[in-house]
């Protein structure tokens, strides 16, 4: 099985892409910089391979997938964080955001849609802020609220090849999270588990995804009731 994953040389996308490789995936990881992407291949053993990958060029995509063959497997989880009011709003920092998740992620399946055969699956991040937005969201808000109706398209537009969206919350021992205590503590106060997901969850949740073939068209949130509260 090969399984691309864009957005795979650190957080989350990295996460996935250790448990592929370690499933036995001849695993692909994509990063804006090159001796990152070598470093990271490197580390998931023999059959691993990295990409240079700019999604906010979404132009230069397909030719950054010439090399790549048959795709069993594709993760879109690349993300770009925006703290972005409609008070203070940035334009160029919404249109580099609205590039990377909705053109660029788009631009990916199409580019490898020739690669991708019946029994492929899709799995594309969002975001709980779809539902749940807070100051600064605005763009944020918007794209994730946007990867539902992609979702949707491309069940159409590629089937019977299965795609669905996953939605994580708060993840609390994230990178990212973990350097912010105060907020990770009001969230899980909020939480009717008592706890936040994990990476643990949400690399499950994307093997789940790909690999249960009555899955498709789901927009699979993983926040632990989060929402609820």
């Amino acid at each position: 099985m090969r399984t691309v994953v864009v957005g795979g040389s650190s957080g989350l996308g990295l996460e996935i892409a250790r448990n592929r490789a370690e499933l036995g995936d001849s695993v692909v990881v994509t990063s804006r910089d090159a001796g990152r992407a070598t470093e990271v291949a490197s580390s998931l053993g023999d059959g691993a391979s990295g990409v240079v990958l700019d999604l906010a060029d979404p132009a230069t995509i397909a030719g950054a997938f010439d090399g790549i063959e048959r795709v069993d497997n594709l993760v879109l989880t690349a993300i770009d964080r925006d703290q972005n009011t409609l008070e203070d709003y940035d334009p160029v920092a919404a249109v580099r955001l609205a590039t990377i998740k909705l053109i660029a992620y788009t631009e990916v399946v199409h580019a490898l849609r020739p690669r991708l055969h019946d029994e492929s699956a899709v799995v594309i991040f969002g975001g709980r802020a779809k539902d749940r937005p807070y100051p600064g969201s605005t763009t944020v808000s918007t794209v994730n609220g946007g990867v539902v109706g992609m979702v949707n398209s491309l069940v159409t537009e590629l089937k019977p090849i299965r795609v669905n969206g996953l939605h994580p919350g708060i993840i609390g021992d994230s990178p990212y999270w973990a350097a912010k205590p105060q907020a990770v503590e009001a969230t899980r106060a909020r939480t009717p588990t008592g706890r936040l997901a994990s990476m643990v969850d949400i690399v499950g949740a994307v093997d789940f995804l790909l690999t249960n073939r009555g899955v498709n068209g789901v927009q699979l949130d993983v926040d632990n009731g989060w929402l609820l509260m």
